[in-house]
């Protein structure tokens, strides 16, 4: 007889007809009653594909052995629960980095160019009254990396192509390394031009980029945030924002999204992306198979291919 999972949440097409091939899928997200669902199928569960689960699902599901989260982070996932029940976790890290990586450098250069604003300049027919005001670029100036780990390498490389000097803050300095660590994240800022966030979330780095760190960065420094809303303080950012005292931000993530603050609406030094990261055809395929891919190997009694817990 197929395993049974329940998936929590809305995957790709194609993850999810790999669910469906190999495992009877029940769906919590298409439930008219989430309760009554789990109630039924609480003695058969076995995996959850897809991620927001707390202890208080885990304890409805005594049979639950995995959970195969749909994403690098995982903070809608009670970790430690997870590990005090014996609950295997998994992430699909690696197969999106470039796709982030890309996005990133993107919105720097829609921010420094302010490329969005430029193209509704000619489609409003503006240019014949007079040139566009001349901006910034990324060539020479340096960024500083907020989370060094496997996107934020693939970010620093291509921020070196772009001729950019690049630092880092981290918990840890890492040895192999070529760029300068700083160990304050405030003096980080204050010496950069360009701040990029993609740092994991969660309560350890819930708004580790304060008004100190922003008001370091300061009327000439641009934030990038591609990580997690929780990681900035949204009330400081808007506020420096709108009174320029930051110079202007590139934003794909937000605090509580997908509702966006709408002061930043009229802003013109400020980028927005609706967390679009990893959000190509090919990338979230990849990132399907994988979270099928963990789910087979944990089945088969195999080592797991992106253990967290």
């Amino acid at each position: 007889m197929p395993i049974d999972i329940l998936q929590t949440h809305q995957l790709l097409a194609t993850c999810e007809a790999a669910l469906a091939a190999r495992y009877t899928v029940h769906k919590l997200h298409q439930a008219a009653d989430p309760d009554a669902l789990i109630a039924s199928i609480a003695d058969k569960v076995r995996g959850i594909a897809g991620g927001k689960v707390g202890p208080a699902l885990m304890d409805k599901l005594p049979k639950l052995e995995i959970i195969a989260n749909f994403g690098v982070g995982y903070d809608t996932i009670d970790t430690k629960a997870a590990r005090q029940r014996n609950i295997r976790v998994t992430n699909t890290p690696n197969v999106l980095n470039d796709a982030v990586a890309e996005i990133t450098i993107g919105l720097m250069i829609a921010l420094a160019r302010r490329i969005p604003q430029a193209d509704q300049f000619v489609r409003q027919g503006k240019w014949p009254k007079g040139n566009f005001p001349l901006l910034s670029e990324l060539n020479g100036k340096t960024v500083g990396i907020l989370g060094l780990g496997r996107i934020g390498k693939e970010i620093a490389v291509r921020a070196q192509a772009m001729k950019m000097r690049v630092v880092y803050y981290g918990r840890h300095k890492q040895a192999d390394e070529p760029f300068i660590f700083y160990d304050d994240l405030a003096e980080m800022a204050r010496d950069a031009d360009w701040l990029v966030v993609i740092a994991p979330g969660g309560k350890g780095t819930e708004k580790i980029v304060s008004r100190e760190v922003l008001t370091a960065l300061g009327p000439e420094g641009y934030l990038v945030n591609m990580a997690r809303g929780t990681l900035i303080d949204e009330a400081a950012l808007v506020e420096m924002l709108a009174s320029g005292r930051l110079g202007g931000a590139a934003l794909d993530v937000f605090e509580h999204e997908p509702l966006v603050p709408e002061a930043l609406f009229g802003l013109d030094n400020v980028v927005l992306s609706p967390h679009q990261g990893s959000a190509t055809q090919q990338t979230r395929n990849k990132m399907g198979a994988l979270v099928v891919q963990n789910l087979d190997a944990h089945f088969a009694g195999e080592p797991l291919l992106s253990a967290v817990v």
